[in-house]
C-alpha cells in the first residue's frame, strides 16, 4: 500500500506541474499581448516612412531609444528617395501590398489616403496641438494626421558674413523692401564674398518660393483660396498681378547676385548649406530644415537668422516683413494592412514624442524641429528655429500653401527652372503656371 500510494503522489504531482506550466505559459501570452507584443510574445515591428531626408539619422536613433522605452515595439525606418515624393513612393507601397505602418506625408496628400488611414481623433495629443494645428487634415469632423513639425523658410543669412558687409551688427528688421534687399547684396559682394546661392531643385522652386506669390496674396486664406480658385477657372491673370509680378522681380534681383548664375541649374541642394556655412556666401533661400547640413560647416559661428522675401519697395505691403510657416509634415497610420497590435505600437510611438522626455529632446534638439504641441515647452535648439520662433511670435509669420496638388513642385517647378535658365521670359513662365492650374482636377 506504501508504494502505490507513493506512486498516485507522483503522478499528481506531475499533474500539479503541467497545470501550472501551462498556467504560467498562459500568463505570458497575456503579458505580451497586453504589452504590445503580440500574442507570440515576440516584439511587434512596424515601420515608419521618412519623407525629411535631412532627419533620418536622427529618426533611427530616435527608433532605437523608443525601444529601449519600449521592448516589445521595433521601430524600422525608411526614408523616401532623395527628391522624390512622399505621395508617389507611399501610393507605389500600396500598390504592392506593401504599405508601412507609419507614413510621413506632406500636408496636402493626407486627404488622399483618407480611405486607407486610421482616425486619430481621439488621441490625447489632439488637445495639446497649437491652434490650427490640425484643421487641414479634419475631413467629415475627424482628424488623420499627426502635426509632426511647423516648418518656414525664407533668406537664411550668416551673420558673420552680413555684419561685415555692414560695417557692424546687422539688424534684419532693415530689409524690407526689394531695394534694401539689393543693397544688402551688393554690401557683401563689396567685402569680396558671394552675395547669395539659388538652389535649383524643383521641391524649392516649385514647393517653396512660387508659392509666395499665393499666399502673399491676402492675410486670409480664404481669400487666397478664392485666388486658387481662379486659376483653377482659368480667369486669374498671372502676367498682370502684383504680387506675382513683385516676387519675380525679386527673383530676377536673385538671378543676377547668384554665385551659380553661369550655369544656374548645375547646383545640388548640399551646395547650399557648404558655402553658406563656410562664409563664402552671405545668403541661401531655403528653410529651418537646413540646419542640421549648415551646422556641419560652421563649427565657430553658429549665428545665423532668416530674412523675408519682399515682393516690393513699400515696407508695409504683406510679405515684406513676414516669414512663410506652418505645419508641413504629418504622420498618418495604416488601417489597410496594419494590424491592430501595429496600429497600437504606432499610436504609442506618437505619444512617445510628444509626451517622454527622450521624444521631446529627439524632436527638438536632435531633429531641430518646432513642434506643434502647446505642452512641448523646450525652446529651439538652433538659430533658424529661434528665429522662425520668433517671427511667429511678433505676428510675423505668412501661412505656407501646405495644401498643393502633389504634382505642383514638379510640373510648375520646371516652369521655375526653365526661367532660372533664361530658356523662357515672364509671360511664357506665368502661362505654363496657369496651363498647370487650368488642368488640376
Amino acid at each position: 500500500m506504501k508504494q502505490f500510494k507513493g506512486t498516485q503522489l507522483l503522478i499528481l504531482s506531475l499533474i500539479l506541474v503541467l497545470v501550472l506550466s501551462a498556467c504560467s505559459s498562459s500568463g505570458s501570452k497575456d503579458a505580451g499581448a497586453s504589452a504590445g507584443g503580440g500574442a507570440s510574445g515576440k516584439a511587434v515591428k512596424i515601420q515608419l516612412l521618412n519623407s525629411k531626408g535631412e532627419i533620418q539619422k536622427r529618426l533611427e536613433d530616435a527608433a532605437k531609444a523608443f525601444h529601449e522605452d519600449h521592448p516589445d515595439i521595433e521601430l524600422e525606418v525608411e526614408q523616401v528617395p532623395t527628391g522624390g515624393s512622399p505621395f508617389e513612393r507611399a501610393s507605389t507601397l500600396y500598390a504592392s501590398g506593401n504599405p508601412p505602418t507609419m507614413i510621413m506625408l506632406d500636408t496636402g496628400d493626407v486627404e488622399k489616403f483618407k480611405d486607407r488611414i486610421l482616425d486619430l481623433s481621439g488621441e490625447k495629443w489632439n488637445a495639446d496641438a497649437v491652434a490650427n494645428a490640425t484643421d487641414l487634415t479634419k475631413f467629415d469632423g475627424k482628424n488623420y494626421a499627426f502635426p509632426l513639425a511647423i516648418e518656414g523658410y525664407g533668406f537664411i543669412y550668416n551673420k558673420a558674413v552680413v555684419d561685415k558687409a555692414v560695417g557692424g551688427n546687422f539688424d534684419p528688421a532693415t530689409i524690407n523692401t526689394r531695394d534694401a534687399l539689393e543693397k544688402l547684396f551688393q554690401q557683401i559682394e563689396a567685402t569680396g564674398k558671394k552675395a547669395l546661392v539659388i538652389s535649383p531643385m524643383d521641391w524649392s522652386l516649385g514647393a517653396h518660393y512660387l508659392p509666395l506669390a499665393y499666399a502673399g496674396q491676402n492675410k486670409d486664406m480664404a481669400e487666397v483660396n478664392k485666388f486658387i480658385d481662379s486659376l483653377k477657372a482659368g480667369k486669374a491673370d498671372l502676367a498682370g498681378n502684383k504680387v506675382f509680378g513683385g516676387l519675380m522681380d525679386t527673383f530676377d534681383v536673385m538671378m543676377k547676385y547668384n554665385i551659380d548664375k553661369a550655369s544656374p541649374l548645375s547646383g545640388a541642394y548640399e551646395r547650399g548649406p557648404e558655402l553658406l556655412g563656410k562664409g563664402e556666401v552671405g545668403i541661401w533661400f531655403m528653410g529651418n530644415w537646413a540646419w542640421p547640413q549648415i551646422s556641419g560647416f560652421d563649427t565657430a559661428n553658429k549665428q545665423y537668422g532668416f530674412l523675408p522675401v519682399p515682393i516690393s519697395n513699400n515696407p508695409e505691403d504683406y510679405g515684406n516683413k513676414e516669414i512663410s510657416s506652418a505645419v508641413s509634415k504629418r504622420i498618418v497610420i495604416d488601417k489597410e494592412r496594419s494590424t491592430p497590435e501595429q496600429q497600437a505600437a504606432a499610436k504609442k510611438f506618437l505619444e512617445w514624442i510628444v509626451y517622454e522626455q527622450k521624444g521631446q529632446d529627439f524632436l527638438v534638439n536632435k531633429a531641430n524641429i518646432i513642434p506643434a504641441f502647446k505642452n512641448i515647452t523646450l525652446p529651439a535648439a538652433d538659430p533658424l528655429g529661434k528665429s522662425i520662433q520668433d517671427y511667429i511670435a511678433k505676428g510675423k509669420s505668412e501661412q505656407s500653401m501646405s495644401v498643393l496638388p502633389s504634382d505642383h513642385w514638379s510640373k510648375v517647378g520646371a516652369s521655375m527652372q526653365k526661367y532660372l535658365a533664361k530658356a523662357g521670359d515672364r509671360a511664357a513662365l506665368a502661362k505654363e503656371i496657369q496651363d498647370y492650374w487650368k488642368n488640376v482636377k
